[in-house]
């Protein structure tokens, strides 16, 4: 591995490549400022990426005019550049990202990264965002890497050898943090009423939030949980702590909290950094549903935008404003749903933060459905929990209407009886 300046690091560019950039707390965002600088010299520059954090300049005027988004999932910094049209977005669950790469759909010319120094042996850590890295680096003709010693080194398949590495910049900056919020009222009713259907021995994945956390606080009498997720942040580490997650019941990697990215506070990390029960592994081995359901009680916790009184799911669009992706939701709710004795769930407020029923009589003209009403089981809002799974549309919309906000029941009732009597 050659150590160079950001600058002739990136100069590996050329117009008309196709570059990823690594994500989550570990976006390389020197590499990406350092390449937007270059706007002048290059065009045609696809970029492809999931969720990065910092400035993505590359979606913004005069930057837009060398390089062109193409994303396999929407975050806050690209959201009003793929709804201007200066990017653009890919629908595919989080478990299927790595085929785009290995079959050639989407081959890589460059791939942008962030790693540990090397060890002893020449390797360096991918840190706490494997996810669809590793097939990125595996199938990129040229890697970029920024060295940094901020980054843990995580166990799991997330490595890379330094001579795999085309060139190193080094740096030492922290990585991206996300902090703790407390939850709103509303948000510890959904968590215990999620928690009341969550069984000792059961595996759980979530995501990042205040419902998942909320969820979290209620566990603390629980017994040998464990964890199969895409990602985690800080909320387990208590239950980790007290010894309620042990992972001693799953049938995959027993006793291991596996994962394909973490994102939280320097708490988290320093808890992931060389902890051999912390296992990173690429999206197509987390979200793979025939691995998923091989663990007992798989409990999957997810959220929506909006759901129809069918049980439909929009989690990723308002209606054709896209707003985030697909991810690994379906991966989840659809590995617990096989799972012996597991628990689908989709949790959210009954409104939202304007006041508007989340529970509606049809999703927005040009919403996506995420997950279809027939892979939906449990729906839980403040007002209580319910089962769709086996129920005709009528019964749905007579559950739905139960959990939705009273202020809004009277109009759902009526469209209810508008279209099933």
């Amino acid at each position: 591995m050659k150590i160079v300046s950001a600058q002739e690091a990136v100069s590996v560019v050329k117009s008309g490549n196709r570059v990823f950039f690594q994500g989550a707390a570990m976006t390389p965002n020197l590499l990406i400022d350092t390449l937007c600088d270059r706007y002048n010299e290059l065009e045609n520059v696809e970029i492809v990426q999931i969720h990065t954090h910092g400035d993505a300049k590359y979606t913004r005027a005069p930057y837009y005019n060398a390089f062109q988004l193409n994303s396999c999932f929407v975050g806050a910094n690209v959201r009003e550049g793929v709804a201007s049209h200066k990017g653009d977005y890919i629908p595919v669950f989080l478990s299927e990202i790595h085929w785009l790469f290995r079959r050639k759909i989407l081959p890589l010319d460059v791939a942008f990264i962030q790693v540990s120094p090397p060890d002893k042996h020449g390797y360096c850590s991918l840190g706490v965002s494997v996810d669809i890295t590793l097939p990125a680096i595996q199938t990129a003709k040229k890697v970029i890497a920024l060295i940094n010693p901020k980054v843990p080194r995580t166990h799991g398949d997330g490595i890379i050898h330094s001579s795999n590495i085309t060139y190193g910049v080094e740096i030492y900056t922290p990585i991206h943090f996300s902090i703790l919020t407390e939850p709103t009222p509303i948000e510890k009713t959904i968590g215990k009423h999620v928690a009341s259907l969550i069984e000792d021995g059961a595996t759980l994945q979530m995501g990042i939030g205040n419902i998942p956390n909320a969820v979290l606080s209620n566990l603390t009498n629980h017994k040998r949980l464990g964890i199969h997720t895409e990602m985690f942040s800080d909320g387990i580490l208590p239950l980790v702590e007290k010894g309620i997650i042990t992972g001693e019941e799953k049938v995959i990697k027993t006793g291991k909290i596996v994962t394909c990215f973490a994102m939280g506070t320097q708490k988290l990390y320093d808890f992931v950094d060389d902890n051999p029960i912390v296992h990173f592994k690429e999206a197509g081995y987390t979200n793979d549903t025939a691995i998923i359901r091989q663990n007992p009680k798989v409990t999957a916790i997810n959220s929506a935008i909006e759901i129809d009184l069918t049980g439909q799911v929009c989690a990723d669009s308002i209606g054709a404003y896209q707003y985030s992706g697909v991810g690994g939701q379906m991966d989840f709710i659809r590995g617990a749903s096989l799972s012996e004795n597991g628990k689908p769930i989709i949790a959210m407020p009954s409104i939202t933060s304007k006041g508007f029923s989340k529970i509606t009589p049809f999703l927005k003209p040009g919403a996506s459905v995420t997950t279809t009403q027939a892979h939906v089981h449990y729906v839980i809002t403040e007002y209580g929990v319910v089962n769709l799974f086996g129920k005709s549309l009528e019964q749905r919309a007579k559950a739905l209407i139960s959990i939705a906000h009273p202020d809004h029941r009277e109009i759902l009732e009526i469209e209810a009886r508008k279209r099933f009597q």
